[in-house]
């Protein structure tokens, strides 16, 4: 890609995880001084959060012993794991298919973990449980993968076909989801059309995604697998690949130099003498999704390095750790109440002051525990973890659990 025009060099530069961090820290410190318009910041209370965390860590990991906060978490039911099972008895003709299926299903899965809202629920066969938001959606998109329903070949239903999904229908996912107007899901619509475009995406790009198969989204573990320099590859280099490769595929945002900015939002805060100037890089999805990659990756023997380099996620169960863990206070107490836009500068604020405090809670739990970030990477505080505080004091606060903020989501942010 040519980057001589300077706009599409300073677009290139958001599309990693180093200047979401820059800038989220950038925010914070400008909050600090007490300069932003939305939030003021308690950072007295800041010890309550990490107290939290690490109570919530011990309980769901007494021995410490903490798995990477990925969507592979959501494929297990109790002590069912679910794909670990269906792996387990799948014949691979090599570590690179396994691989492949896994890109596959880790990739429609996180595309499909936009919030649920507070009202539907996945009916496990198994076990015949209700089960809501993100657990849910992934138990369903499981069930929907493992039966074949985005494979073109009924013999290997373990698979996703870029021309399967580039025709999906709201009617195949509703049938998946179990969606219906007694169970209604958030952003179905959204979600359909990211599939669908998913699936274009990929049929055009057979080089990137189609190297050793037909086209399909799992192609993508043979382009890392081509940038890794002796079995080894960044973390950071997942995520810059992902919003390079996939950035089309988000509905029309912000676009810089020709190039879509993906989780990018404006904020007027974030000055700069560039073409950047008052962007904000988060790229929450694709960062939840370079996470899940890392598991299929060590499956097939690619060493990933430098997992502390992605950031933590900036959505509604970290914000809501801090909004209603009283370190992020509302200047405008009406805002609690009032729906905000996720292209707002109020919900920009939070997801942006979210990455940061997120480093801050790391730090404090890695202090309280005497271990240091190569032992306990964010990825395990995320998992331990700051998510599951989010949603306790969610739960504790109000009935059905939902976020201290109220965002309009389309299903492809939250």
């Amino acid at each position: 890609m040519s980057v001589a025009n300077p706009e599409t060099s300073a677009a290139l530069s958001l599309l990693n995880a180093k200047a979401v961090r820059e800038r989220a820290h950038r925010m914070l410190a400008i909050g600090l001084e007490d300069k932003l318009p939305n939030f003021r910041i308690h950072l007295d209370r800041m010890d309550g959060a990490v107290d939290l965390v690490l109570e919530t860590t011990r309980k769901a990991y007494p021995s410490l012993d903490i798995p990477f906060h990925s969507r592979w978490r959501h494929f297990v039911a109790g002590n069912d794991n679910r794909w670990a099972d269906i792996a387990g008895q799948t014949r691979w003709p090599d570590p690179a298919a396994r691989a492949r299926a896994e890109f596959d299903l880790a990739i429609v899965s996180v595309f499909l973990d936009a919030g649920a809202g507070p009202s539907w629920r996945y009916h496990d066969p198994k076990t015949g449980l209700a089960i809501g938001r993100s657990e849910g959606l992934g138990l369903a998109s499981l069930a929907m993968f493992e039966s074949g329903a985005f494979s073109a070949n009924p013999l290997q239903p373990l698979r996703v076909d870029a021309n399967v999904l580039a025709t999906l229908s709201v009617a195949d996912l509703e049938r998946g989801l179990q969606v219906s107007d007694s169970n209604p899901l958030v952003g179905l619509e959204g979600r359909v059309d990211l599939l669908r475009r998913l699936g274009a995406l990929v049929a055009l790009k057979p080089d990137i995604f189609g190297s050793l198969d037909t086209p399909r989204p799992g192609g993508l573990f043979d382009r890392l697998a081509m940038l890794a320099d002796k079995r080894q590859l960044p973390a950071p280099a997942i995520l810059s690949e992902l919003l390079q490769q996939l950035g089309p595929i988000w509905p029309s945002r912000l676009t810089l130099g020709g190039i879509a900015l993906g989780d990018c939002w404006r904020h007027p805060a974030l000055t700069t003498k560039d073409a950047t100037s008052g962007l904000m890089p988060l790229h929450k999805l694709s960062q939840w999704l370079a996470y899940s990659l890392i598991e299929p990756l060590q499956t097939a023997g690619i060493r990933v390095s430098d997992i502390d380099g992605l950031t933590g996620l900036a959505e509604y169960r970290n914000g809501g750790l801090f909004v209603d863990g009283g370190v992020l206070a509302f200047r405008d107490a009406d805002d609690a109440r009032r729906e905000h836009e996720v292209a707002s500068s109020l919900v920009v604020e939070w997801r942006a002051l979210t990455v940061a405090l997120l480093d801050r809670v790391a730090e404090g739990v890695r202090q309280r525990l005497g271990l240091d970030a190569t032992s306990l990477p964010l990825a395990k505080v995320l998992e331990g973890g700051t998510w599951a505080a989010g949603r306790r004091l969610a739960r504790e606060r109000r009935p059905d659990a939902s976020p201290p903020v109220k965002v309009t989501s389309d299903g492809t942010v939250f």
